[in-house]
């Protein structure tokens, strides 16, 4: 059975303020996004609903440092609640491209929606959970452990 959906849930020591900061301002995507063996030193911001952002990812030399383009194309944004935006491949120009033309396998997902959400635990704590929503197919592993891995490298402040 095909993966039609990944989530990833990580509880911060940080108010929500903070936490959402991470998904907002270009310098803190630049330390997460991407999977362990990867930089991002591409991010130009258009946060706002209707806005698209490019995000590059670079992949370490052991892969090759090959570098990778997205874009995120925000439907809805509720401040310190919500975050929705449809992620698709691009090129280095953010313009979409098909999965089999940037090397993935062609049951890689054209459209992945991505829900984030940020929940006030109270004591300090935020609970951020995101969840990608496609067919992943054969690369539902991959993409599962790719969110784990970027959601792990989320720092707040320094």
């Amino acid at each position: 059975m095909a993966t039609k959906q990944i989530t990833v849930s990580r509880v911060f020591d940080a108010s929500a303020e903070e936490v959402w900061q991470l998904w907002t301002e270009p310098e803190n995507i630049k330390q997460w996004w991407g999977p362990d063996i990867f930089t991002c030193p591409l991010v130009e911001l258009d946060f706002r609903v209707g806005g698209t952002s490019l995000v590059g990812m670079k992949a370490g030399p052991e892969m090759g440092g090959r570098l990778f383009y997205n874009t995120w194309t925000y439907t809805v944004i509720t401040p310190l609640e919500r975050i929705e935006f449809l992620m698709n491949l691009s090129d280095a120009d953010g313009v979409r491209q098909k999965p089999t033309a940037v090397g993935m396998p062609a049951d890689f997902p054209e459209d992945v929606r991505t829900v984030v959400t940020f929940e006030p635990l109270g004591e300090g704590q935020t609970k951020m959970t995101v969840t990608e929503y496609a067919d992943f197919g054969q690369i539902a592993y991959f993409a599962q452990l790719g969110l784990e891995q970027s959601i792990g490298k989320m720092r707040i402040g320094k």
